[in-house]
């Protein structure tokens, strides 16, 4: 019989001034691997913050059978062990610091290279990361390195890693501490196909060595490690499945994606801009070197106006810092040949006047975009492309910046500040905000990470819609082939900073 090793037990949880959950039950035993679904915003990750010990319960109990075995080996005699140092959690977001022990990250710091050498590497990160002591670590610092592929990384700035190799990090850091429970937040977003396949791999291996999993995920993606699926829906959990029982089609939102193309047709004619651009990028042999490492190596792309592209490419590819010269993020655009708009980069153009002929949203600004302003604030923004609103609101616009959240499905987040707001309808606001100065180029950088399949499959419809209504060129980032918009008739494929067929 295996022993019970958590029970939530009648919990409530009141998050962001909201009852988010009340008499929730929960029980998880020793050979089991959970995931926990459910639609965006019906509170997986909170559930897994709240077993984590990282948010307060306000009724009920969470109890930690683990600690029982934990307190019979009288681990070095410590009489503050508490069950926080055999729980692991990798997050959506990572929490890195500077050398100076601060989080005073900004956006464009990884492109800056005075700036960015003040964090620490990958190797002094992970050396960082305290390890359990309740048995011999099977997860050693070369092990962890070489099964999350990290050792080429090593010597790199954290700053400086993509989307998807900050997340190999934060699994790895997770992974070290070699803990009894670990909790995974969508450990699959961000991560490419290859890695996705071996990740699946090194789950059945962290399970063999003693590791109990709870991980949230959607529906569609169950990795074989999971035994058992809990649906969470409407604060409580709905069904609570074997693997065997569970089927993802069962549970998909089965209904028809509804776009208003009269509000959108209104949308784009009340901010419409004359788009009389013949070439919206061009670029000949780009090459970005940083150190000894080479980014980008001879890159040629045209994109005319009005073309719709997909950048496709595993993790470290060159994507993001390819997307970061178009949009005047990388200094390094100026010592390549590149033009925008028709105008080759560095005759006199300034990066404001590059940044409002864009609308950008990317993993990376998600990440260091403050989240004090209301979300009609935030969407604001776009206007100025600043990261939050500071001058005062004009009416015209806050209320084509609801019309927006009404275009998305947010609306009734409008007056709610950024941050507390479920993280799905953060990433959202920022796709509103990209869109509400109608540019002529948008750059969507895996936008659909953190969405439900509602969410997804209706923002993929806002987007072919906006393309079969307007002129705009788009370049779309993703690792997922179904997330594509049917508007995407162009490729690029990057691999080590290459171009490839």
């Amino acid at each position: 019989m295996n022993l019970p090793l958590i029970t939530v037990d009648h919990i409530s949880v009141k998050f962001l001034n909201n009852q988010l959950f009340s008499n929730l039950n929960f029980k998880f035993t020793q050979g089991q691997n959970w995931a926990i679904t459910g639609k965006s915003g019906s509170g997986k990750s909170v559930l897994l913050q709240a077993i984590a010990g990282n948010i307060g319960v306000n009724g009920g109990s969470i109890i930690y059978h683990f600690m029982d075995d934990v307190h019979k080996q009288e681990l070095s005699g410590d009489a503050l062990l508490t069950f926080h140092r055999f729980i692991a959690f990798a997050g959506a977001k990572h929490h890195f610091k500077t050398l100076s022990n601060t989080s005073d990250f900004y956006y464009q710091q990884r492109y800056n290279s005075s700036d960015s050498e003040n964090t620490l590497t990958v190797r002094e990160y992970l050396q960082s990361v305290k390890v359990n002591e309740h048995k011999t670590p099977y997860w050693t610092f070369d092990k962890t390195v070489a099964a999350l592929n990290l050792s080429a990384l090593c010597d790199k700035q954290t700053i400086k890693l993509s989307n998807g190799e900050t997340k190999r990090l934060m699994i790895a850091a997770a992974l070290l501490k070699n803990p009894i429970i670990l909790l995974f937040d969508n450990p699959l977003t961000g991560l490419d196909v290859e890695t996705r396949k071996s990740f699946n791999v090194l789950l059945n291996e962290i399970s063999a060595s003693g590791i109990s999993i709870i991980m949230a995920t959607s529906t569609f993606e169950l990795p074989d490690v999971v035994t058992n699926v809990a649906i969470l829906d409407n604060g409580s959990i709905s069904q609570n499945l074997t693997r065997q029982e569970f089927e993802a089609s069962e549970h998909s939102s089965g209904e028809k994606v509804v776009v208003d193309i009269n509000a959108l047709k209104q949308l784009l004619n009340t901010s419409a801009t004359n788009h009389n651009y013949r070439q919206i990028v061009s670029m000949a042999d780009v090459f970005i070197k940083y150190g000894d490492n080479v980014i980008l190596n001879k890159v040629n792309w045209l994109i005319n106006h009005g073309e719709r592209w997909a950048l496709l490419g595993p993790n470290g590819a060159g994507k993001s810092t390819l997307l970061s010269l178009i949009n005047g993020d990388n200094p390094q655009a100026y010592a390549n040949n590149i033009v925008l708009f028709d105008k080759k980069r560095g005759t006199g153009e300034s990066i404001w006047d590059i940044k409002s002929k864009i609308g950008f949203v990317s993993p990376e600004l998600y990440q260091y975009f403050p989240t004090d302003n209301s979300c009609l604030q935030v969407i604001e923004s776009g206007f100025y492309d600043t990261l939050g609103l500071f001058r005062p609101s004009i009416k015209s616009r806050a209320d084509l910046a609801l019309n927006w959240m009404k275009a998305l499905e947010i609306d009734q987040y409008a007056r709610h500040l950024l941050k507390n707001i479920p993280a799905s309808a953060q990433r959202l606001c920022l796709l509103a905000r990209a869109l509400i100065k109608n540019p002529a180029l948008l750059i969507f950088d895996e936008p659909c990470q953190g969405l439900d399949n509602h969410q997804q499959q209706h923002f993929k419809s806002v987007v072919d819609a906006i393309c079969n209504i307007s002129n705009v060129t788009l370049i779309y980032v993703t690792h997922y082939q179904h997330e594509i918009p049917d508007s995407v008739d162009k490729v690029l494929r990057l691999d080590k900073g290459e171009v490839v067929s």
